[in-house]
């Protein structure tokens, strides 16, 4: 057992975030969202909601600041987006990152070409519709 990890935090996971260099990205998937088929590299949280593990990563994990660190899938034409979604991740992300903006909304398809490139995607047991979250790396401060 390591002290400061939080418990939600699989050996994989760590791993994983460990080896990400700046500028790569996770991909924190909804349990709707088809991980598998966009990114080899699928990592499995079923169970956790992305607000947990969101508080689990950003102690250990420095969000990018030269690029938009944060995203999500923007609604698709028709659809209508629950506002308490992200505000329930941004309260989360602030604690750690009190300066952290809105997470910048990507199109759908745009979406899935983003966890294509992802270096990996985590498959929770978030049920929000569009509750997916991209987070971008960066590097440590000296």
């Amino acid at each position: 057992m390591l002290k400061g990890i939080a418990p939600c935090l699989s050996l994989d996971l760590l791993k994983v975030l460990a080896e990400m260099g700046h500028g790569d990205e996770i991909v924190l998937a909804d349990a709707h969202f088809p991980g598998h088929t966009f990114n080899d590299r699928v990592l499995r949280a079923d169970g956790l909601g992305i607000t947990t593990l969101v508080d689990g990563i950003l102690p250990i994990f420095e969000l990018d600041q030269y690029a938009p660190p944060l995203a999500m899938m923007a609604a698709v034409p028709g659809d209508k987006l629950d506002p308490k979604v992200e505000a329930s991740y941004l309260k989360v992300i602030r604690k750690h990152v009190p300066a952290a903006k809105t997470p910048e909304r990507v199109e759908r398809f745009a979406f899935y070409e983003r966890a294509k490139k992802a270096f990996a995607v985590v498959m929770t047991g978030e049920t929000a519709k569009y509750g997916n979250l991209i987070l971008k790396k960066g590097v440590t401060p000296v």
